[in-house]
């Protein structure tokens, strides 16, 4: 059985998570596993951002799109995503239109345009897409609503709970380590961990 796991990380070149979802993706490539990942940086270069009016509120709505279809979600936890804001700037839960503006994503250079949301509601089903959540705690919530199976691990040879941001703090018992040392002491993605969690053995 394939599955589709959606991987929610910090992509930031200074001090980004980025080498845990190159293992993550390898392991989806390979024969031996049977599992499709989907992780953030593939979403945000997808067709919805390649739009010239991408917005913050565009890109949590695919998120939405993609977390949805997912069986899991895995998490990763670096020693900066607690501090992590990419996302958090909208205001229009709580401005009217005409006075809120944003960037366009990766539009940095063309300045602040008027937000283009004329109307709002209250969201049902998903968790809405106008907020002021990072990115990565809007992908959270929004697995959280849904009841996915989340997998938390941290970017780190050991259990880091103090790396964990406060709204995840029910996940600290939960969460562990993505690397491992094997009898040659070079450290390796601890795929026992992965597999056990996607239900696998």
């Amino acid at each position: 059985m394939i599955m589709r796991v959606y991987i929610s990380a910090d992509y930031a070149e200074d001090s980004g998570d980025r080498q845990v979802v190159d293992i993550l993706n390898a392991w989806g490539k390979d024969a031996l596993h049977k599992v499709e990942f989907v992780d953030t940086a593939k979403v945000k270069s997808g067709s919805v951002s390649k739009k010239s009016d991408c917005r913050i509120c565009d890109l949590k709505a695919e998120f939405n799109r993609q977390i949805n279809v997912s069986s899991h979600v895995i998490i990763v936890i670096g020693d900066r995503t607690a501090q992590r804001m990419a996302g958090s700037k909208c205001e229009r839960n709580k401005k009217c239109q005409r006075d809120c503006f944003c960037t366009p994503y990766k539009q940095n250079i063309n300045g602040l345009c008027q937000c283009k949301v004329y109307d709002t509601c209250p969201a049902v089903d998903d968790v809405g897409y106008i907020n002021n959540y990072s990115y990565l705690r809007h992908e959270f919530e929004q697995a959280k609503k849904k009841k996915k199976k989340m997998i938390v691990v941290y970017n780190s040879l050991y259990k880091e709970t103090c790396w964990l941001p406060d709204y995840m703090s029910e996940y600290a018992p939960l969460a562990g380590p993505f690397w491992i040392k094997n009898e040659a002491g070079t450290k390796i993605g601890n795929y026992g961990f992965i597999k056990r969690e996607l239900g696998y053995e």
